[in-house]
């Protein structure tokens, strides 16, 4: 039995990837599923949150946080990017520490635990954190095995293999998940580069952002996506009146919804928006939102952009019907176009994300940037069509891939699958579409006034962004 206060340690993890840290310099948001896993902490019990993204040294950091805090439980979280880093703090926490127990959570946790089958890892968690940490602390006080169902798993679980081989069958309902406890974190480090400005002049470019989470999973099954298999293509909804309570309390001006997709259930979104308005909370938004949801509610849109709406990031995907219909999005290039019509006529700003094959041509590529130039003014961004990890398509192109660690690469930057192109043409090409979309960005194009200072920061930072991703193929060995 365990009667004294419990120390807990949640770290996120450092990137090793080059592009990783340059977008970082654009937007760096908070540790939410950290914050989320604290909220599940008993009152009586000390969290702590370690943010080694934000450091020069990282596992300096680490080690130090280790010797001051000397937790009885390390929960360490992580992207399959981020996979042998994961396990390299784990190594370094039970070097310093044997008997403190390791817990790992995160997507790769969930969509690959036995990669995390160690034995520096006692503990390996999947789906929601918020909830498994309070069985797990439970436990750990009671002096019980620390694994139960397919949430919380153990090697030394003779069921082990099984309970791994699928994500947990039920996620847990939205009203059971914990506050975030965003008080551990130095808030003022986290931000988004910002471009909306209806008044054409903004005090910087780069102001403090929070997240939150309203909806948990995706009504839809794109291919590329692997929320459906997590979720069991579940859609799970947080109340109105919760959702606005924690926006209410939020102390930055700024927020991101980093729902999956937040506009799918028009009513939730409109009580949420005139709950919003009635109690005079005055904020500016970014969110998701797929094509089809806003043609198909033009004034839902039109709400939210009265309650603060700057920016939506709708993943386009591609102008091509035959693509669109290869990554199951369920949307045509019509609905494509009316889309970023809608949201021109309101207003808002679209963040257009762009697919790209690796098995484009050059004619493919010239496609793509006429179809960029025909959505600027536009934030844009592109991605490499990669399966995701888990995915059906991840096992039908497994014997394909070419790289040796592709949990490493896959950051929807750089390719898993072999380049029709040479792939150091291929990665000039993919920068130049990053060229041409950062020509045509709202700021310059809408002639909004911005603090010279951040002017000049921001085209270092795109320059060095751009040759980090036109030297992508660098990051290959060899042949």
């Amino acid at each position: 039995m365990q009667d004294q206060p419990l120390r807990i340690l949640l770290v996120r993890p450092h990137s090793q990837l080059l592009v990783t840290e340059h977008l970082k310099k654009f937007l760096h948001l908070e540790p939410l599923e950290l914050e989320v896993v604290a909220g599940g902490v008993p009152d009586e019990d000390q969290v702590f949150i370690c943010d080694l993204s934000l450091e020069k040294d990282p596992l300096g950091l680490f080690r130090r946080e280790l010797q001051a805090k000397k937790p009885h439980i390390i929960g360490l979280t992580g992207y399959s990017t981020q996979a042998a880093i994961v396990k390299k703090l784990a190594h370094i926490a039970k070097t310093i520490d044997p008997s403190a127990t390791v817990i790992v959570g995160g997507i790769h946790a969930t969509i690959a635990p036995a990669d995390y089958a160690i034995a520096d890892i006692d503990i390996i968690v999947r789906g929601e954190g918020g909830t498994a940490i309070r069985e797990i602390i439970r436990r750990f006080k009671r002096g019980e095995p620390l694994y139960f169902g397919q949430v919380a798993l153990s090697v030394k679980d003779p069921g082990f293999e099984v309970k791994a081989s699928t994500p947990p069958a039920k996620f847990p309902r939205p009203g059971d998940i914990p506050r975030p406890r965003r008080d551990l974190v130095q808030r003022t480090r986290y931000f988004s580069v910002w471009t909306s400005s209806p008044e054409k002049k903004l005090s910087t470019i780069f102001p403090r952002i929070a997240t939150i989470r309203t909806s948990y999973g995706c009504a839809f099954s794109c291919s590329f996506c692997v929320v459906p298999y997590i979720m069991h293509s579940e859609y799970l909804q947080r109340t109105p009146e919760d959702v606005v309570a924690e926006i209410e309390g939020i102390g930055e001006d700024y927020i991101y919804f980093v729902d999956d997709e937040t506009f799918l259930n028009a009513n939730r979104m409109t009580e949420i928006a005139n709950l919003l308005i009635e109690r005079g909370i005055k904020k500016k938004f970014v969110s998701w939102a797929r094509s089809d949801t806003i043609i198909s509610r033009p004034e839902l849109f039109k709400l939210w952009k009265k309650v603060g709406l700057g920016i939506v990031y709708v993943g386009l995907e591609a102008m091509d019907d035959k693509r669109l219909g290869n990554y199951e999005k369920r949307t045509t290039v019509e609905t494509n176009r009316k889309a970023v019509s809608i949201l021109r006529e309101l207003d808002i700003i679209l963040h257009a994300s762009f697919m790209v094959d690796p098995n484009f041509s050059l004619q493919d590529f010239r496609g793509l940037e006429k179809e960029v130039l025909n959505v600027l003014p536009a934030e844009v961004s592109f991605t490499v069509f990669s399966p995701s990890p888990g995915s059906a398509l991840w096992y039908k192109h497994k014997a394909d891939f070419i790289c040796a660690d592709p949990y490493l690469f896959y950051d929807c930057f750089h390719t898993l699958l072999p380049t029709k192109l040479d792939i150091k043409t291929f990665y000039q090409h993919f920068a130049r579409l990053y060229t041409i979309g950062w020509r045509g960005n709202p700021l310059r194009i809408n002639k909004v006034r911005v603090p010279f200072a951040e002017v000049i920061k921001s085209i270092i930072y795109g320059t060095k962004y751009i040759m980090a991703l036109k030297k992508i193929y660098q990051d290959y060995p060899s042949k």
